[in-house]
């Protein structure tokens, strides 16, 4: 149960050492700054926004052009990203390589401006096809789409909605104008639902005309073109043409840049910490020749942040304890085993003033109930060789990921022993298998009982479990306050509740009933039982007197202790919580043996091991992940709600030190 002790740290130094201080702050991830109050009046802030929301479009930029590159030229496969971490780097390599930055910078703008013309150009290629498209109909046209007439005629290019032939149009055209003679017609093209036409008449009788086909749905074309289609077709044409050759080119220079990926990730990540360096740098006070820091430190890392500062940078340092009104953020440090449920921890909240952190006592009871509830050795190997393989595999793995995955080989370690303890193999596998295709009566027992054999033996053992875990949070509670000195409340609260619910625990196990219920092949003596109801009792008198101690009126306090006597019933429905242990590990074993017997339907010989095969692979992987989840969720709940509700609140604010937050790199300090 670790705790990180924390000070409060306050910085004066010259203003000329700024950028370096702040750097070198940012490296170090050791300090988390807070704003001070204004010193005095000389001192004032600077107004950085413009420069960090810069500094956060040039971040942008590059996280795009690593984007356009990987389109165009994809990057060699290599570990999953989010299994190798970020790439460890050297800071003098730093140093070196952001000299390029502001190049880097230009170059992944042109990048983008490639892809942006690559973009517009696709863009107008479809455009002109689709001008294309739209000229096919009148291919046969040989003059252009806007002609008119001459002095003596009249030209009518257009379409009609439907189709029609020569003599069906001459023939409606006689009928619609037969004082008109001379009508000269053209089909362009027919199709279903349109007819282009050609049509030439004397001048005098245009408007004639006109009127008429508009009458039969004559329209003329949207967009005419200048020339004949067959030469705007071909117009159209070179232009894609073009276009594609500048695609190819664009494309071309964009795929020169692609040994610069790196290099551009390393830009984003270098004008990310930039923008967080000038967020931090708008907080502080500063002076025309000094500037001030303020923040919190773990304890342990005082003594060497301290010496660095004065030593290298000339600062002023002074390290104080925090008052006790302060709002002190919450950082763990634990040992390998219980460091890998810090995140379990923090996924309820980080522990507040004066209480521990339960990492090291819910460490054990997680593996313990995780392994109950998936109960299987096979599954729990599967998961240790995952596991191990990928912590021993990818040795740069984040530190989030690398708990997850240390915290689940442990649950995996606790599967396979409550496994063997129950005898689950892939289920019932071993005997079903050596039945099906040996003919064999093998079967691997269990080192203690099986649990679908002897289900309430399992949960008789589920809540003396659950009576522990309760009890040892309990246990916790009266450790936090008599280390804050309140022995009295620690009575009250935890031994008065020790005596209630273990005399009545022990007085329900020492009765017949029980006995025969749970199958117990022993009988408490009877002076158990008495001694059970006197502490109960006690207990019982001791809550009703004590629980409400907070208020003066003798009546209110008589009547908030019996209130509080009712809490024994939570205790009842706490204990009974630990019935899921039965009921998942029950779960995982018949769902198994559903599988091995649905694939042993077709007996032995190639087909029926071929149908087992599938059977297995495809039932096992379903059982293992929806009971791998089942078991997270439930090993959870049982922290969060029965032990932790007996005396963990949290509500502590989480130690977010000044650091380099990067996705791609990862700066380490020479020794």
């Amino acid at each position: 149960m670790a705790v990180l002790e924390m000070k409060r740290i306050q910085l004066c130094a010259l203003k000329n050492e700024r950028k370096k201080i702040l750097e070198f702050l940012q490296r170090r991830g050791a300090v988390e700054i807070h704003a001070a109050e204004e010193p005095e009046a000389l001192f004032s802030k600077t107004d950085t926004a413009s420069a960090r929301q810069a500094f956060e479009k040039n971040a942008q930029t590059a996280e795009e052009a690593v984007a356009v590159l990987d389109k165009l030229v994809p990057p060699e496969k290599g570990l999953p990203k989010v299994l190798a971490g970020r790439t460890p780097i050297r800071l003098s390599d730093y140093e070196e390589t952001a000299k390029n930055a502001v190049k880097l910078a230009k170059t992944a703008s042109q990048i983008l401006a490639l892809d942006k013309k690559i973009s517009d150009d696709q863009a107008e290629i479809i455009r002109l096809n689709t001008q294309l498209d739209a000229l096919v109909p009148w291919m046969n046209l040989d003059v252009s789409m806007r002609t008119l007439g001459t002095r003596s005629t009249s030209v009518f290019i257009g379409s009609f909605p439907e189709a029609l032939t020569k003599e069906e149009l001459g023939t409606r055209l006689a009928g619609a104008l037969p004082e008109v003679s001379s009508i000269e017609i053209e089909i362009l093209s027919t199709q279903p639902q349109q007819t282009c036409v050609f049509l030439v008449c004397y001048g005098k009788y245009g408007m004639q005309v006109e009127n008429a086909l508009r009458a039969m749905g004559f329209t003329y074309p949207p967009t005419p073109v200048r020339l004949p289609p067959c030469e705007r077709a071909e117009e159209i044409k070179k232009q894609i043409e073009a276009l594609r050759s500048e695609i190819e080119e664009a494309k071309k220079e964009i795929g020169s840049y692609r040994e610069l990926r790196e290099q551009l990730l390393f830009t984003s990540d270098y004008y990310t910490m930039r923008a967080d360096k000038y967020r931090v740098l708008g907080e502080l006070w500063q002076s025309p020749r000094v500037f001030f820091i303020s923040g919190y430190i773990p304890a342990e890392d005082c003594a060497a942040l301290e010496q660095a500062l004065e030593t290298q940078y000339r600062a002023f340092v002074e390290i104080e304890t925090p008052g006790e009104d302060e709002e002190i953020p919450v950082k763990l440090k634990n040992g390998f085993f219980s460091s890998a449920v810090e995140g379990v921890v923090e996924g309820y909240s980080l522990p507040g003033k004066h209480e521990v952190d339960p990492s090291f006592i819910m460490s054990f009871f997680y593996y313990i109930l995780f392994g109950m509830m998936l109960s299987d050795a096979a599954y729990g190997i599967l998961m240790v060789l995952g596991c191990g393989l990928v912590l021993w595999k990818f040795k740069n793995i984040e530190q989030g990921l690398k708990k997850t995955m240390t915290m689940f080989l442990f649950c995996g370690i606790s599967t396979t022993f409550w496994g063997v303890l129950f005898g689950g193999y892939f289920g019932d596998a071993p005997a079903v298998i050596a039945k099906t295709f040996f003919h064999s009566d093998f079967t691997v027992p269990p080192l203690w009982f099986a649990p679908l054999d002897e289900p309430m033996r399992l949960l008789m053992f589920s809540f003396l479990l659950g009576v522990i875990h309760l009890f040892t949070g309990l246990g916790v509670q009266f450790y936090q306050l008599a280390k804050r000195g309140k022995i009295a409340d620690a009575i009250y609260d935890v031994i008065f509740w020790y005596f209630l619910v273990g005399g009545l625990l022990m007085l329900l196990v020492s009765t017949d009933m029980f006995r025969d219920m749970a199958g117990l092949t022993f009988t408490l003596p009877p002076i158990v039982g008495a001694l059970s109801a006197v502490f109960a009792g006690i207990g019982a008198v001791g809550i009703v007197l004590t629980a409400g101690r907070e208020s003066k009126n003798p009546g209110k306090r008589f009547l908030k202790g019996l209130y509080g006597l009712y809490g024994v019933s939570s205790y009842l429905s706490d204990i009974l919580s630990y019935s899921r242990l039965l009921a998942l590990g029950l779960a995982t074993g018949v769902i198994a043996t559903v599988f091995n017997q649905l694939g042993s339907m077709l007996g032995g010989g190639v087909v029926g091991a071929i149908f087992f095969t599938l059977v297995f692979i495809i039932g096992h992987v379903l059982n293992l992940a929806i009971n791998l989840l089942g078991a997270y969720v439930h090993t959870n709940r049982l922290q969060y709600v029965e032990f932790f509700g007996k005396f963990y609140e949290g509500n502590g604010r989480k130690f977010t030190p000044f650091t380099a937050n990067t996705k791609h790199f990862k700066i380490t300090e020479e020794k």
